[in-house]
């Protein structure tokens, strides 16, 4: 079994929203919840995907608490507290590599000397919530300190102690083998039960190809997602300095509509503006937290020129039209794509450039979009 399970504790790029006069039961995009699951981790937490920061695509194993507490500062400062972006999540290497002399696990005193029941007070002070790193196995993935293999009970109760909020459960080392997380073992149909969001992917990197490959493979398992429960392609990378404004639009783009918790990456104490432009997407963002909850996928592809799509609450529907291609081209989204009729009146808003594109829009959209954009 290989799993990564979170849990909450108690011009160039334009994104479109259709609104049509049609009943959301006409529109062919399925909303793909699985009819006859039974979760046991219905408890009402999560009900929109989780947004935040994580430290791992940055700083890896260099953090400490000044970078923590900083970015908790940075999250509020910056406004994207408020727009949503909540949870505050350590990584691996936060703790000592062994246990206390009563067997439970220690925040590393080098890197954070203050505790990390401290550290979750300072956090919970600005608004904000915390979330830590554990694994099911005997180690962590990086090697550096304890996983939690028969110490299952006393780690839970000593994040609670501490006042954590979110866990994310990695699987290295099981029984002393070490695996990586490679949507193995189809997590989407029975992760449910133990955990809010599961990876369903390998690691993302700083490149359009890792976003275009994750992308591709989390789009299989959209029928799983919903209230609750969310697929997971991993975290963001948008600012992490790798890819063009273009590529990191499409990703934070596809991400929102694919209903991925939105887990910055970067490292916020020196975001651009630019950055901050595409994370703070509060009409995006939106479409990400909408209460339907239904994960939009790919509905055509040829050639590297993509429509993805999906149904949003009260009639409406978000169109990405993705260039994957090396090229300039035009790519149209019919709407019979959605399973409407051509001459459904539809009203069309773009999300970058907030503003409305047409108040009566018939049959299809087509745009010019640039190489790796997105519109």
């Amino acid at each position: 079994m290989r799993l990564r399970a979170n849990f909450v504790l108690a011009t160039v790029v334009n994104l479109w929203m259709v609104h049509t006069v049609a009943s959301l039961s006409n529109i062919g995009i399925s909303h793909g919840r699985h009819a006859n699951s039974r979760f046991l981790l219905d408890n009402g937490v999560s009900r929109t995907p989780p947004m935040g920061w994580n430290s791992w695509n940055h700083f890896w194993c260099g953090i400490n608490e000044s970078v923590v507490m900083s970015t908790a500062d940075a999250l509020v400062s910056t406004g994207l507290a408020s727009l949503g972006y909540k949870y505050v999540n350590l990584d691996d290497c936060w703790a000592e590599s062994e246990r206390d002399e009563n067997g439970k696990l220690r925040g590393k005193a080098s890197t954070f000397p203050s505790g990390i029941k401290a550290l979750a007070d300072y956090v919970h002070a600005r608004g904000l919530k915390l979330g830590i790193y554990a694994d099911a196995g005997n180690r962590t993935c990086s090697n550096q300190m304890p996983g939690s293999l028969h110490h299952e009970y006393e780690d839970a109760k000593t994040f609670a102690e501490w006042g954590v909020d979110y866990i994310k459960y990695d699987n290295c080392y099981h029984d002393g083998t070490r695996n990586r997380e490679r949507g193995q073992e189809d997590p989407a149909k029975w992760a449910g039960a133990y955990g809010h969001s599961w990876r369903t992917t390998g690691d993302i990197n700083d490149t359009f190809a890792s976003v275009t490959w994750i992308a591709d493979l989390n789009n299989r398992w959209g029928r799983y997602a919903g209230p609750g429960r969310w697929n997971d392609p991993d975290m963001l990378e948008v600012g992490n300095g790798g890819m063009t404004m273009d590529e990191y639009r499409s990703h934070f783009s596809i991400w929102s509509l694919m209903k991925a918790p939105l887990l910055i990456g970067c490292d916020l104490r020196s975001v651009s503006n630019r950055t901050l432009r595409i994370l703070g997407n509060k009409e995006v963002i939106e479409v990400n937290q909408d209460s339907l909850g239904v994960q939009g996928r790919k509905l055509r592809s040829k050639d590297g020129l993509e429509v993805w799509a999906g149904p949003l609450s009260d009639n409406r529907v978000v169109v990405v039209l993705w260039n994957r291609s090396e090229l300039r081209a035009l790519i149209t989204a019919a709407w019979r794509d959605f399973g409407l009729s051509p001459n459904t009146p539809a009203i069309v808003r773009d999300l970058w450039k907030h503003k409305y594109v047409s108040m009566n829009k018939r049959d299809r959209l087509t745009a010019s979009v640039a190489p790796h954009a997105c519109k």
